[in-house]
């Protein structure tokens, strides 16, 4: 009888510290939603963008993304996101999808613009960048690669020629 209570005790101290754990993580992680008003933008690719995701500005947090949809217009994805309400942004603002590292998970970076007529609740953002993926990325560099072996061979190419002309002038 002492021994299970022994190990009864042990296990209600460490749910104890898990739990103490857990709320200190959360609370210091900031992993709560931004209060503040909502504005929505319009991208071609969100590429893993998820409600909940951070919207930041410098690398602040600033907001938080609530939802996605489809237009059904133009069949564009239509990110709804919150503000802090003490910022006001410009309506010449963009927002980005961006990538927190190479491996990291998305968010939305916001570019303050410079005019004085400020967006109001509710506002599109008319300036957007798209996500760019993993996949793209590494296409686009094989690809300038690829074209510059390309012009390499052309150079070669007409430096031979231009051998060949000479051999034919002097004879």
């Amino acid at each position: 009888m002492n021994r299970r209570f022994a190990e009864t005790a042990v296990g209600a101290v460490v749910l104890v510290i898990a739990v103490w754990f857990l709320f200190f993580a959360y609370s210091s992680g900031d992993f709560r939603p931004v209060k503040g008003y909502p504005l929505s933008a319009k991208f071609n690719s969100v590429g893993g963008l998820a409600p909940g995701n951070d919207v930041r500005i410098g690398g602040v947090k600033i907001g938080s993304v609530l939802e996605q949809r489809i237009d059904p217009n133009d069949y564009r994805a239509i990110v709804t996101f919150s503000v802090r309400s003490d910022l006001k942004l410009p309506d010449d603002t963009v927002a980005a999808i961006t990538s927190d590292g190479l491996l990291g998970g998305k968010y939305l970076r916001i570019e303050p613009g410079r005019t004085q007529a400020m967006l109001a609740s509710g506002a599109s953002l008319k300036n957007t960048r798209d996500a760019l993926s993993l996949e793209d990325m590494l296409g686009r560099a094989i690809f300038l690669l690829s074209e510059g072996d390309k012009k390499e061979e052309k150079k070669d190419e007409k430096k031979e020629e231009k051998k060949e002309e000479k051999k034919d002038e002097k004879k």
